[in-house]
């Protein structure tokens, strides 16, 4: 009976062109082999099983080969070839460093490379796992990877280079080994089921390149094993089953659950598959890696990173139009957090159906709505509305109107109201219709004040270069002037503005005037805008003689209703009285308002 090899050491590669998916780490071995520009220590890094330790033994084999080919590989004829082949050369070492990392191994190995090589050009020193070598090791190993006899080729091997001295890997030249892509490892897996004669169907070794995450030794471990369950026939089906990975037509079915809201559906699918002796973390890690195939589907640029089998690649991408990228965020958010609590979980059935039932609900509990670029939650089911700030009108302040004091008032279109009001003892002297000055009728002595009326309206000079006073003229020019300076006081913004539009206007006489303000905040605020108001009306009204007082006049009635315009502080504290939610959520959230 002939013994069994398995297929990673029956197939490992004998030359460079058989290395499956590093061609820029072969390449640049064969070049510095051609042109001989070898360097005297090389690093070979990367993830385990792709092909580190045997392009260290090819390229050994190859600089030793006596009569290598012309694109720099090694004939496999010539005596060094076989001997290599056979493992029998003596002139290449192999060292296990996770076994022999002590100094006194080193010391060993460093006192074998001061004899000369019996036959062939170089002796090849390869320590695989060198990152297991103690720190003294690593010092005592300096001296002798820095200068090495012209003859001696040191190959080290690590999977984490981290962990390497910075001094090693300054001496050495490094090359980095990726792992290999699923296309290379179902091509590799082909060629061997041909030669194997094994019947396989492409899903089932797409499914293996999947298993393997870049690694070819394990691929081939996989098929060795899938090939004993089987008899040699893989198909997809068997190969799940042997590898214990779900289908991803159950998550097909789950997804449906999902988006019809079917939670009996998904609990009894969850069910089947928890019978079959799929563990729960599994289940939450396929699905959510399931998840993320959809969103990369969702745009054509980022197709290229699906990553499934060729035959639900079709599927993938119409699922995934139907499905809104919103629902798949949060649904991918609900399976991370699942999976990161499983462990803890003291139930773990319960811990995954709460997660489908999160699921199921999803939809109907949140929606995203898209505002610009960036994506926001909504709650939908919320009994109550949020606060639409833009839709509160302006407070309007009730204004009292103010009672009519005298007989003679001007229309409020005028701006302000005019209320004129004589004494019985000026009656006889501020008159339209006459300019004589007659006694009054009490017939007493004439006062120092009546002759200088006397003499004044004798000279026929009021003081404002007219002969006569004219209410209406008097009353008309001063409204006029006073509606002027509440519209220059508005187009300055100034907050003066409305009280000296509230206020009513009373005359004493030809020179003097009242202000009447319901209360005594207008009336500060006029008191403060005096000197200008002063300037202003003398000078529309010719008049330096002009005087007016401010008073203030209490009334039961109402003013006409004003709507005034408030301030944004003014509007925030209206709307806290009016809701006094709006205070709370400013004082949980913490938020500094900028009026």
């Amino acid at each position: 009976m002939e013994k069994f090899i398995v297929s990673a050491r029956k197939y490992r590669p004998q030359t460079f062109d058989t290395v499956v998916g590093q061609s820029h780490i072969t390449t640049t071995l064969k070049n510095a082999i051609k042109h001989q520009q070898l360097a005297h220590a090389f690093l070979f890094c990367g993830p385990r099983g792709v092909g580190k330790t045997t392009c260290a033994r090819i390229l050994a084999k190859t600089i030793n080969c006596e009569k290598p080919t012309k694109e720099g590989e090694a004939c496999d004829k010539c005596s060094s070839c076989t001997s290599y082949n056979s493992g029998a050369s003596m002139n290449y070492f192999e060292l296990d460093g996770a076994s022999n990392n002590s100094v006194d191994d080193i010391r060993e190995l460093v006192t074998q490379v001061r004899f000369v090589p019996q036959s062939g050009k170089y002796k090849v020193y390869v320590i695989d796992e060198v990152h297991m070598l103690s720190s003294s090791a690593f010092n005592a190993f300096l001296k002798t990877l820095e200068e090495p006899p012209p003859y001696a080729i040191f190959i080290l091997a690590t999977t984490e280079k981290h962990k390497i001295l910075p001094t090693i890997l300054s001496r050495c030249q490094i090359f980095d080994f990726k792992r290999i892509t699923t296309h290379d490892t179902v091509q590799h897996l082909e060629e061997i089921c041909k030669k194997e004669e094994i019947k396989a169907e492409q899903a089932a070794l797409q499914v293996i390149a999947q298993k393997s995450e870049g690694c070819l030794r394990d691929a081939l471990s996989i098929l060795d094993k899938i090939v004993s369950f089987t008899n040699g026939e893989l198909n997809y089906a068997n190969t799940l089953e042997h590898l214990n990975i779900l289908d991803a037509e159950c998550y097909f079915k789950l997804l449906e659950c999902m988006q019809q809201q079917d939670l009996s559906g998904a609990l009894l699918q969850y069910d089947d598959i928890n019978r079959k002796g799929f563990e729960g973390d599994l289940v939450l890690n396929g699905f959510a890696e399931f998840i993320r195939n959809l969103l990369v589907c969702k745009d054509e640029k980022a197709a290229l990173l699906l990553d499934v089998v060729e035959s639900f690649k079709e599927k993938y991408i119409s699922t995934a139009k139907e499905v809104d990228a919103g629902l798949i965020i949060s649904a991918l958010n609900v399976l991370n957090n699942a999976e990161i609590n499983y462990k803890s979980a003291r139930n773990k059935r319960l811990h995954v159906e709460l997660a489908l039932i999160k699921l199921c609900y999803l939809q109907q509990a949140i929606q995203i709505t898209t505002e610009g670029l960036s994506l926001s939650k909504k709650k939908v089911v919320e009994p109550a509305k949020s606060m639409a700030f833009r839709q509160i009108k302006p407070f309007a302040l009730k204004q009292p109107a103010e009672k009519a004091i005298a007989s003679t008032k001007i229309p409020a279109t005028s701006g302000a109201k005019l209320i004129i009001e004589t004494t019985a003892a000026e009656k006889n002297i501020i008159k339209e219709d006459t300019t004589e000055y007659k006694q009054p009728a009490t017939g007493s002595k004439i006062s120092a004040l009546d002759k200088i009326r006397k003499q004044y309206k004798s000279n026929g000079n009021n003081g404002n270069g007219n002969g006569s006073i004219n209410h209406t003229l008097i009353k008309d020019d001063l409204v006029k002037a006073w509606a002027e300076y509440v519209i220059k006081l508005k187009e300055a913004k100034n907050p003066a503005a409305q009280p000296f539009e509230l206020a009513t206007l009373r005359i004493i006489d030809e020179n003097t005037f009242e202000v009447i303000t319901a209360n005594s905040i207008e009336k500060q605020f006029i008191e403060q805008d005096r000197n200008h108001v002063f300037a202003f009306l003398q000078e529309k009204l010719q008049n330096k003689l002009l005087q007016f007082s401010v008073i203030i006049e209490e009334s039961a009635e109402n003013r006409p209703e004003i709507e005034l315009t408030l301030s944004s502080k003014e509007q925030f504290q209206k709307m806290t009285e009016l809701y006094p939610l709006v205070w709370e959520l400013k004082e949980r959230l913490k938020l500094d308002l900028d009026y």
